[in-house]
């Protein structure tokens, strides 16, 4: 399956089983003879998956340099992306390489940060390896980096000159960051697909093997809702901001448990519940909603609740990208499958909280 997304740079996301080992072939479409790649992963997906794609880049006549770094998002800031830089410098890298990054969501983002920054510019290319960054995170030209009082909030918008995604990749996640990478793939059949929603409620919620049988049209769905956004709005200034809903509460919620322990996909989901009861209690969203969402990551082995309080949490988004002064750009659902942008206060939305 090939998904073109159509930004100011077009390019194309291959979603096809065994695509790891033709990740080669596929960059010799981006990238003439002389291109040297910089080919970066984290430590847990590097000794996994390293290999056999620099083996993939090197038959196609790519000299392949790799580089590691700690796996976790506390290791997403700045001190990491410096790591990188010194690497491309130290190898002789120029605007005419390429960095390549394989891995998840922390991996791309910091990698695709680092390819946006050096030199000005070079170009990169995403292999997602998890399923958060398969469904998501790797479409879209989002890149960035952690700061200590927020989430993101270090970054730059650089589309990816290809992606390539193998749902074989999968097999080797554990169940927690299978059930979790669904968050991302929840909220966007919440936004935009309903029947995507409605095949989620229904799914198997036991086995990865059945699960993965169908990924590649469930994740092709999820990219092509992803793309369609992006599409309309590449730098997130209008309708792509619905794409965050549930990221609002979701980021407060990762911030406020010091970016450990509460993994993204599980505060995205909490952050929808939170939404949901929000829209619910304004007479934006229909009552049942939240709970509707909250069986379905149920589901999934997701949480649904926060010990923090509403006060933590509204005080948390005072970094929020879609903030405009005092006031949220937050997004609701009217009803499963349609969505809007709804403009309140904090203290509007501490009340529609209690």
């Amino acid at each position: 399956m090939k998904i073109q997304v159509k930004t100011d740079r077009p390019y194309t996301v291959t979603v096809e089983r065994g695509a790891l080992d033709q990740a080669g072939a596929i960059l010799r479409e981006q990238k003439g003879p002389g291109a040297r790649l910089m080919l970066i992963s984290d430590s847990n997906v590097m000794p996994l998956y390293g290999q056999r794609v620099e083996k993939a880049l090197q038959a196609a006549g790519f000299p392949v340099v790799r580089h590691s770094f700690p796996a976790g998002e506390e290791n997403k800031q700045m001190a990491t992306v410096m790591d990188m830089y010194r690497a491309l410098a130290e190898n002789g890298f120029t605007r005419t390489d390429m960095v390549v990054t394989l891995g998840g969501g922390v991996t791309g983002d910091m990698g695709g940060f680092a390819a946006a920054t050096f030199l000005r510019g070079m170009d990169f290319v995403q292999i997602p390896t998890s399923l958060v960054s398969q469904a998501d995170a790797s479409v879209g030209g989002k890149t960035g980096v952690d700061l200590p009082f927020g989430k993101n909030l270090v970054g730059a918008f650089h589309q990816p000159a290809a992606v390539i995604t193998d749902p074989e990749a999968l097999s080797t996640l554990p169940r927690h960051y299978w059930n979790d990478g669904l968050g991302e793939v929840i909220k966007h059949g919440a936004i935009a697909d309903r029947a995507l929603f409605e095949a989620l409620e229904q799914g198997p919620a036991q086995q990865n093997a059945e699960l993965l049988q169908d990924w590649e049209q469930v994740v092709g769905r999820s990219i092509a809702i992803k793309r369609d956004f992006v599409e309309a709005d590449a730098k997130d200034t209008g309708r792509r901001m619905i794409l965050n809903f549930g990221h609002t509460c979701g980021h407060a919620l990762e911030k406020l448990h010091g970016f450990q322990g509460l993994s993204h996909g599980e505060a995205v989901g909490i952050g929808m519940v939170l939404a949901c009861r929000a829209g619910e209690k304004l007479g934006v969203t229909a009552p049942g909603t939240g709970e509707r969402i909250a069986r379905v990551l149920a589901r999934y082995g997701l949480p649904t609740q926060t010990a923090f309080g509403r006060e933590e949490i509204v005080a948390a988004t005072a970094l929020d990208k879609k903030s405009a002064g005092d006031s949220l750009r937050f997004i609701l659902i009217p009803e499963i499958g349609k969505s809007q942008i709804y403009p309140l206060t904090r203290r509007e939305l501490l009340k529609a909280l209690a």
